[in-house]
């Protein structure tokens, strides 16, 4: 019969290998797209030549290259941090030395999540303010201050405290009381407390980041109440966001839950489309409601979270699960049982899952790609496909996302068709071709 011992072994070389083989495969994806958007930089494919100018084509082809930079740094950085805090008794060693100041408990536990969530920031703060002032500031789309970067960063920070530090103290301590089944309860919570930031983000936390103000033109908006209406979908509100004081990127979305839906436009949008275009986009949004895209997707997520909250009970409760991911849980008098290590046993699911679950992100994209051409058909029933093939093209362009992306890429990673799919099955925009 295989030990501990072999069972540790066997994961570390497991953990390890699956580490390597998405970082290779990520890196492999990068340069597939790297090659294939600059082999194709020179010239305009002939479906958008007479729409899209090639100065637009290029930009948007070399946003793409410097982003592809930046993501091959980040993936590599991602990979060396992770092995840092599992393998090479990184989190083994915040543990420890957290134990010499506070007794093994509830609070010592808080404290360890604290920590990594602050480390863990504190390391990908250079590349988040080098994607924003450096890379957005060089292709024009940055709006953001210093200033305002770090109000967010702030504010996000206690925000994030005083939402998530309540919540893992619940979860801790219905894994320490509750027995065996600790993991339903877990999930249970875990579920009702997604449900209500749901329902209350819109009104509560949305609001600390940006401003929201009623949408003012009438003409717009009497149109955008009838197709609503057609569609048979209430909102609270029609709403428009500063989304230009820190972005020239455009969007709209539904947000909310329950009577708490409302549909917010960016500034941006609304100033890049027309009233026909405006209307065209948001009849895709409605495409997802009228398919129950989201709703499907809340299912999966919170279906997919119970087998996880399944996994971690009994893994939790393995001596190799621990030992195999880099933290020795005998190694202190603190900690000789596992029960007294709930925090770690959480941290060491939520870093190795995604791992692991990183090769099944195809079947995840295949699936969303899906919906959004079940969204486009739908908008074209409810209002004008080619004003919604005109506003997917000034988006596309606006945005300088590129049009050729490598095919694999997109397979693996596009969670939206590339436009050229996209746009054929759209009627022709006036003037486009």
């Amino acid at each position: 019969m295989a030990s501990n011992l072999d069972f540790s072994l066997a994961l570390s070389l497991l953990f390890a290998a699956a580490v390597l083989l998405q970082w290779l495969l990520r890196v492999w994806l990068i340069s597939r797209q790297v090659r294939h958007v600059a082999q194709h930089r020179a010239a305009v494919p002939a479906a958008f030549a007479h729409r899209l100018s090639l100065a637009a084509h290029q930009k948007a082809a070399d946003y793409t290259l410097a982003k592809a930079k930046v993501s091959l740094i980040d993936i590599t950085l991602s990979a060396a941090v992770l092995l840092c805090w599992t393998l090479l008794g990184g989190l083994n060693w915040l543990n420890s030395w957290l134990l010499e100041f506070i007794n093994p408990g509830l609070w010592q536990q808080l404290a360890l999540l604290a920590c990594f969530a602050v480390i863990s920031s504190l390391i990908e703060l250079p590349l988040s303010l080098y994607q924003t002032f450096k890379l957005e500031q060089r292709f024009g789309f940055n709006q953001m201050t210093l200033g305002l970067w770090l109000g967010d960063l702030l504010k996000s920070t206690l925000v994030g405290a005083t939402i998530g530090l309540p919540l893992a103290a619940l979860i801790l301590w219905l894994m320490g009381s509750t027995g065996p089944l600790w993991w339903l309860w877990a999930w249970g919570a875990w579920t009702a407390f997604n449900l209500l930031l749901m329902w209350i983000f819109p009104s509560f936390i949305a609001p600390l980041f940006n401003k929201f103000e009623p949408l003012a033109d009438e003409g717009l908006k009497a149109r955008v109440t009838r197709l609503m209406e057609r569609c048979g979908f209430a909102a609270k509100g029609l709403f428009v966001m500063d989304g230009s004081r820190r972005s020239a990127h455009a969007n709209a979305y539904f947000t909310g839950f329950g009577n708490s839906k409302r549909v917010v436009f960016f500034d941006t949008l609304l100033k890049q489309l027309s009233p026909d275009e405006v209307e065209a986009v948001l009849a895709h949004e409605l495409g997802h409601f009228k398919h129950k895209h989201i709703t499907k997707r809340m299912v999966l997520m919170f279906g997919a979270s119970l087998l996880g909250f399944g996994l971690l009970g009994w893994l939790s409760q393995q001596p190799w699960f621990y030992s195999g991911l880099g933290v020795n849980i005998m190694q202190s008098k603190y900690l000789g049982v596992p029960a007294e290590n709930n925090a770690l046993a959480l941290l060491l699911f939520l870093l190795a899952v995604p791992v692991f679950s990183f090769f099944i992100t195809p079947l995840m994209s295949a699936q969303s790609r899906r919906d959004e051409f079940e969204a486009d058909a739908y908008a074209m029933q409810q209002a004008d496909g080619a004003q919604l093939a005109s506003a997917l093209l000034k988006l596309y362009e606006d945005n300088a996302s590129t049009l050729t992306p490598d095919p694999w890429y997109v397979s693996f990673y596009y969670s939206h068709p590339p436009a050229v799919d996209r746009l054929a099955r759209m009627p022709t925009p006036a003037g486009s071709l």
